[in-house]
């Protein structure tokens, strides 16, 4: 298979590296020419995965056309805020066979839009049965080392999720296939916003029984909203739901978690977003699970907290108060 992915961040990196290790013909995309060169010549990614090795048969470009340019599988590991933007680039090529997998984790603000919505809404003559999703519980630092990791391929055919599935299945990296695409979207994108809230609780100093309620409760309303979205309740009991959740608010490779931890201890949203090379997805999540779930009717106080600590100030031990003093219910 000809494969290119777009975004040369961990995650991108590490992927272009499972596909190359399976035999296939990969092109991996960045869109500054000078880290383009530096990979090329160092062999390295040393901003975002130092100490792991780039094999030359990795051919690395900052043309996005030229690196998209009759693929038979394109990957998107770009942020999602730049998802669109990103695409639009590519959407005078022909893509008519071209599989196009997202694997950024988020919900763009001014649409609402999922990620896959958003490569329908650009690539407007590309097949919808095209269209695929990678997600679950993968950390860059740790699939790059071979550590074995299990996650999700969905599509909006099932044939394209077994393509996926195909592609990148290793000894180390275990893909399930999974029919609920917007489920496996859902669980990945809000689950970052939960995480930002398990990393407030650190950060502020609460215990393992804070984190523990916030997790619970999390999932609780990830599934309540993605049920209300046309999602399959039981996706979240799953790789891409619980299992994503559960390393994202625990691990200390998660942008979100120490994003959160930031914050709990007092430091401004600002200030934390400047010093970080990686982009936090669950930041501008946050915004976007607030307003979906006002538009879907969708009760979520855990979320409605975390906008209320990131964007306007509310400290995180009167916001843990709140929680805890709402009206006694059952769970």
């Amino acid at each position: 298979m000809k494969a290119t992915v777009l975004g040369a961040g961990s995650w991108g990196t590490t992927l272009a590296l499972v596909l190359l290790e399976n035999g296939h013909d990969v092109n991996l995309w960045t869109y500054k020419a000078a880290q383009a060169e530096v990979m090329r010549t160092k062999r390295e990614n040393p901003d975002f995965l130092p100490g792991i090795f780039l094999p030359p048969q990795l051919d690395i470009l900052s043309d996005v056309e030229k690196a998209c340019y009759q693929r038979d599988m394109i990957v998107a590991a770009v942020p999602s805020q730049f998802l669109r933007a990103v695409v639009e680039r590519i959407a005078d090529l022909d893509l008519e066979k071209t599989i196009v997998c997202n694997v950024a984790k988020g919900i763009e603000n001014d649409t609402l839009m999922t990620m896959s919505e958003v490569l329908l809404d650009v690539l407007k003559h590309e097949k919808k049965e095209n269209v695929a999703i990678l997600s679950g519980p993968s950390h860059a630092e740790e699939v790059s080392r071979k550590i074995p990791t299990a996650i999700v391929s969905a599509a909006y055919r099932a044939r394209t999720a077994k393509i996926v599935q195909d592609a990148f299945m290793t000894p180390y990296f275990r893909v399930y296939v999974n029919e609920d695409i917007r489920g496996v979207e859902l669980g990945g994108a809000i689950k970052n916003v939960i995480a930002i809230g398990a990393g407030i609780s650190d950060g502020a100093g609460f215990g393992d029984n804070t984190k523990a309620a916030i997790m619970t409760r999390g999932i609780y309303e990830i599934t309540r909203l993605g049920v209300k979205m046309g999602a399959q309740p039981r996706t979240f009991a799953g790789l891409s739901g619980i299992g994503d959740l559960i390393v994202t608010c625990m691990s200390r490779h998660s942008r979100n978690r120490y994003v959160g931890e930031q914050i709990g201890k007092g430091r401004p949203l600002e200030s934390i977003l400047k010093e970080m090379l990686m982009v936090a997805e669950g930041v501008a999540s946050t915004r976007s699970v607030r307003a979906l779930a006002k538009k879907h009717r969708v009760e979520m106080p855990i979320v409605d907290a975390v906008y209320e600590m990131l964007y306007e100030g509310k400290d995180p031990h009167k916001a843990t108060a709140e929680l805890m003093t709402r009206d006694a219910k059952g769970e």
